[in-house]
């Protein structure tokens, strides 16, 4: 199922000896846009912590009641490796997280990949290729979703617009969709935009790049934000901007 990221804020994260806390970020593989950890509130159970939990502990979503249950328990999360709230996340503490809970650091490979050549393989790409323009996080891959919301979108003739929002799919843990809000140029609509387009992500700016023409977007296949999205409405996007699809 494709849900919003926002909506996911606020799901309360369930052990299986009781609550850990809410969802308040995803922190995503740049290069796959591939999701590797959520990031919990636990309020002041675990003040001062910053506690990420791996996809692959996540069970079925319960979208009615609002929770994300995990196959953990409290002790456990608890006894974890500890990282200071401010702290950002390093490749040494995910290495640490990986080998503390016995989580395949692999899992999610090849369920998407948007580098053209498989996923984890090669750097992530900037504009201009300059080193100013790349993050500045210990994991220069790992990015959070609440950060790359309002970035501004670039088609290859001009801006489209900037990212609303984006949907996750919330069985693989990708981001399967960016959400352009296109009000600044063609005004009261919203387009779709596969991370499989990106070609560029500027951070010091906030931008992000796409192999598109303006053109190309505005006589995309419509969509409406209201309704459901469906397999037929993907293949057709997919179909119509070349991109590859999921196995459908």
């Amino acid at each position: 199922m494709l849900v919003v990221h926002t909506a996911l804020h606020g799901y309360y994260i369930v052990a299986e000896d009781g609550q850990l806390g809410t969802v308040s970020d995803f922190l995503i593989d740049d290069r796959s846009w591939q999701c590797r950890w959520l990031v919990v509130d636990t309020g002041h159970w675990l003040s001062g912590r910053k506690v990420i939990l791996h996809p692959s502990a996540i069970g079925k979503v319960d979208h009615e009641r609002r929770v994300i249950p995990v196959k953990l328990t409290r002790q456990k999360v608890h006894d974890s490796p500890e990282l200071a709230e401010h702290e950002p996340v390093s490749r040494q503490f995910e290495l640490r997280q990986y080998d503390y809970y016995g989580w395949d650091p692999l899992w999610g490979a090849g369920l998407i990949s948007y580098s053209g050549v498989g996923e984890f393989a090669g750097p992530p790409r900037y504009f201009g290729g300059s080193v100013l323009s790349q993050p500045t996080l210990a994991e220069p891959n790992l990015r959070s979703l609440i950060e790359i919301d309002s970035y501004q979108v670039h088609a290859t003739d001009g801006d489209i617009g900037h990212v609303e929002n984006m949907l996750i799919d919330d069985s693989s843990w990708g981001v399967r969709y960016l959400i352009i809000d296109t009000s600044n140029w063609w005004f009261g609509n919203r387009v779709l935009m596969s991370p499989f387009a990106i070609t560029g992500i500027d951070y010091l700016d906030s931008k992000i790049a796409v192999n598109v023409t303006r053109a190309k977007v505005k006589a995309s296949p419509p969509w409406d934000p209201a309704a459901v999205i469906n397999e037929d409405m993907e293949e057709r996007l997919h179909v119509y901007y070349g991109w590859p699809g999921y196995g459908w």
